[in-house]
């Protein structure tokens, strides 16, 4: 996956835009409920490497870093509800995507 496929995924789900809201940073988007205006999904680079930031049920946020090496605590964000995810060759497509399906419902509210 690249940052433009995960944007087109993100925005395929009902009632999102994409918003760009750091000024000096023209890379980092974020993917937002047209409705409240949250954000499920941040997209950036950190190290030349591409992160997304996905909101988890903090239950399950635990299991996720033990179990994928890609999957770390979220970087600039509170870690006990949000992780990142290390976007490279060896991830699991679908996992990303089921990922940022929960990220956006436990957003909505």
């Amino acid at each position: 996956m690249n940052k433009e496929e995960i944007i087109e995924y993100c925005l395929s789900l009902q009632n999102t835009y994409e918003d760009y809201p750091f000024p000096e940073d023209d890379f980092s988007v974020t993917i937002k409920h047209s409705k409240n205006k949250k954000w499920f999904a941040l997209i950036m680079k950190v190290q030349n490497k591409l992160y997304l930031n996905v909101k988890t049920n903090p239950e399950y946020s635990e299991l996720l870093r033990n179990s994928y090496e890609y999957i770390i605590p979220a970087y600039h964000m509170n870690k006990q509800h949000w992780n990142t995810i290390i976007i490279e060759d060896k991830i699991d497509k679908k996992l990303v995507k089921e990922l940022i399906n929960e990220s956006y419902e436990l957003t909505k509210k």
